[in-house]
């Protein structure tokens, strides 16, 4: 029997092991979700929103056991994991709060001698794919509105967090969802492919890398269905000459390294205005050498490993090779002792003398490492913004909301922020461009992908 193995990067050792299923079991799987099907589909909306509530509330109350599984799971510190629960009762509640108006009908103005009005109907089957970095965050994304929406779901989770999948597991059965309605499955790559290509299957959400993604879009091949994607990024900030300057390092700092970088809305490269250009650098380098490296499970901890040592080498690889092209970091590694090379405890870096050649600014770093360029005006900081592959948010630091709706409308990207980065607001749509994929989630639009249009025309008079 095939296993999986989840290898803690707080300490490596093996903190947790579980089968992977059998042919059986997923056939079993799909089979019990095509029974489901419509009897989910045909409960009122009030109803499951009723019980998927109850399912939130049954995540919620383990949300102290769960911060210490994910800790202990993915490495971020324990002094942050219990936002992972927040977050997801955040986002989860305003999904099903909206629910009713998002999934009502929609009536055309009226026509005498008929009834005319655009029904929204489930998919089918949604299967979910979700990672290891924000794994209750990015999964709740599909799961509750999915499930609302009147959909069936089956959930694979990442090989690093399989307890997350097992907590939405206890907490469905703990609502009384009917069975078949919300399954998990540990599988490998090579069987997820073949439920992503199963004829049952009407829907995928993946959250992961771009080449995941292309696995994803071969999986689903010649079949008509559709796919949500969300394929990372390269998030840029550019901090403007009237920006209030310590707001901008507190949070652009944050926005770098919380959770080691590992988040694909992060902030990767920094755009500063060379009139704020040396003292941005001279105030971000300073509140960078306060954080302390170590391991998670101490509560003075801000900056855990990350996941794997092979990530925290690829980060490393960057950041020799730009340096090598002439760049300059600014953060010497044995300010923080912690930080060891074939392990996952990498020093945050912050590289001046950057530029475009080199790949710590135009390939996905998903670590704690930063470029910083500076710039002389709005035109250069948008062209180097949309000089990506990738564009999920970017974030715009100034007084002026103007500047920043006019710029925002120029940058290629799906989020812009002002004064803040690295957040989801659930009442707004999560999306992206280019490389980052494409779909959208959360806030009523989220619920078009999960749904498909079915007009009635009703001739009511002859």
């Amino acid at each position: 029997m095939k296993t999986l193995k989840t290898i803690s990067p707080v300490d490596g050792r093996e903190y947790c092991t579980r089968p992977l299923a059998d042919a059986a079991k997923i056939e079993a799987a799909l089979a019990a979700a095509q029974k489901a099907k419509e009897g989910w589909r045909r409960t009122p909306l009030a109803e499951r929103v009723a019980i998927l509530g109850r399912m939130v509330d049954a995540v919620v109350a383990g949300k102290d056991a769960i911060a210490e599984e994910l800790t202990w799971q993915m490495g971020r510190p324990v002094s942050q994991t219990p936002g992972e629960v927040r977050g997801f009762e955040e986002r989860a509640r305003h999904m099903l709060a909206i629910a009713p108006e998002a999934l009502g009908d929609v009536a055309p103005a009226a026509k005498p001698g008929f009834t005319r009005f655009i029904r929204r109907d489930p998919l089918g089957l949604v299967f979910v794919v979700a990672p290891w970095n924000y794994p209750f965050l990015t999964s709740v994304n599909a799961v509750i509105p999915a499930l609302a929406a009147g959909n069936v779901v089956i959930l694979k989770h990442s090989h690093q967090t399989p307890l997350v999948a097992e907590r939405y597991e206890a907490a469905a059965k703990a609502a009384g969802l009917p069975a078949g309605v919300f399954q998990i499955l540990h599988t490998d790559h090579a069987d997820a492919a073949r439920i992503v290509g199963d004829g049952r299957v009407d829907f995928v959400c993946f959250t992961g890398s771009v080449e995941g993604g292309k696995a994803i879009q071969r999986a689903i091949g010649e079949r008509f269905i559709g796919a949500g994607l969300e394929l990372g990024g390269k998030d840029p900030a550019y901090v403007r000459a009237d920006a209030n300057l310590a707001h901008a390092v507190e949070n652009l700092v944050d926005g770098a390294f919380f959770n080691s970088g590992q988040s694909c809305c992060g902030i990767e490269r920094i755009y500063v205005h060379e009139s704020l250009y040396s003292k941005f650098v001279d105030g971000f380098v300073e509140l960078t050498k306060t954080y302390k490296l170590g391991n998670p499970t101490d509560k003075a901890t801000n900056l855990g490993p990350m996941v794997r040592a092979g990530a925290a080498d690829f980060v490393r690889g960057q950041i020799a090779e730009a340096v090598k092209q002439g760049a300059r970091s600014l953060i010497d590694p044995r300010h923080f002792p912690a930080d060891k090379a074939g392990t996952p405890y990498l020093a945050p870096h912050v590289l001046v003398d950057v530029d475009h050649k080199m790949r710590v600014m135009t390939e996905e770093s998903f670590g704690p490492v930063i470029g910083i360029m500076k710039v002389s005006s709005d035109d250069e900081a948008v062209a180097l913004m949309n000089d990506s592959a990738y564009g999920l948010t970017a974030a715009l630091w100034t007084m002026d909301a103007a500047a920043a709706e006019k710029l925002g409308a120029r940058i290629e990207t799906g989020t812009v922020f002002m004064n803040r980065c690295d957040y989801l607001d659930p009442g707004l749509a999560w999306t992206g461009v280019k490389d980052t994929g494409r779909g959208a989630t959360l806030s009523a639009l989220g619920y078009e992908q999960l749904t498909r249009p079915k007009s009635f025309h009703l001739r009511t008079t002859l």
